[in-house]
């Protein structure tokens, strides 16, 4: 674990686990976490011998928190500075939801050079708003929503998150995990308030359409078709639809939050795919 500071002098937290000489696989996380919330995922992956990378994103978990910069070139060009610190080749990059996102700017400005795949993982490419021209899209009312609750009460509006419709513990029958729910809302604390709150525009308005077009290495993507945060046909589907070598594999009944709710199916996923 350690920091490397970026060129605009933000510190960036990193873990790494694993044997060093492994074969790199790099972990972006989703809002409002930290690298942590990829930890089974790492744990797993590093026990299979491949060195597991995860950084806390600007403004997240134990990185600085400027006042600044909180979009996704710049979350983009973060991760690039961390990839060129370690002098990573032959990468995966794995993007979690926001994090799916920071993967395809990150492709989209920097290229392929040091990668050898990329994975989507409930990820919110190519557009989450609708607009015109993305009609199945999510209204901004709803993330206007967002930052009305941040404002007036930033904790309860994690727990809500947390306790609903990330996990699907909404849904009838569901068996909720406090632990989780507690987990998720101390990754949310964590983060700077300013930044989180300015998250919300990168990770909702940001079109990652001409990003998705670029990506020439294979792609895995994964989401489930009961995602109430970044539903599957405006994401995962629409993504498919413009990456020219991906493979989709759709959890039925899967939740946003399948990096914790379908963990071991995940992990073997990503395992085959890595494997591949």
């Amino acid at each position: 674990m350690g920091t490397i500071t970026t060129k605009d002098d933000v510190q960036i937290y990193y873990k790494d686990w694993g044997p060093r000489d492994g074969e790199p696989v790099v972990f972006s996380h989703g809002w409002p976490l930290c690298a942590d919330s990829w930890e089974a995922q790492m744990l797993f992956l590093a026990s299979n011998g491949y060195r597991c990378i995860a950084h806390d994103r600007r403004g997240h978990g134990r990185s600085s928190q400027p006042w600044d910069g909180n979009d996704m070139d710049h979350y983009a060009d973060d991760l690039a500075q961390l990839i060129e610190h370690l002098d990573l080749k032959g990468a995966t990059l794995f993007g979690f939801s926001t994090g799916g996102g920071e993967v395809a700017r990150y492709i989209g400005r920097h290229g392929t050079a040091r990668l050898k795949k990329a994975g989507l993982i409930s990820a919110v490419p190519p557009l989450m708003l609708k607009t015109a021209a993305n009609p199945g899209g999510l209204p901004i009312d709803v993330f206007d929503g967002l930052r009305a609750g941040s404002i007036a009460d930033r904790s309860q509006l994690y727990k809500d998150l947390a306790a609903g419709p990330f996990f699907g513990y909404n849904r009838p029958g569901a068996k909720k995990s406090q632990g989780a729910i507690d987990w998720f809302w101390m990754q949310g604390m964590w983060a700077g308030h300013k930044n989180a709150y300015d998250c919300i525009k990168a990770f909702s308005e940001t079109d990652f359409t001409e990003d998705l077009k670029k990506i020439d290495v294979p792609v895995l993507i994964v989401h489930g078709d009961d995602d109430q945060v970044v539903p599957i046909d405006a994401a995962a589907r629409a993504s498919a639809k413009l990456i020219k070598n991906n493979r989709l594999i759709v959890y039925p009944g899967g939740p946003h939050g399948i990096t914790d709710t379908h963990k071991d199916r995940l992990n073997q996923d990503l395992l085959e795919f890595l494997k591949s």
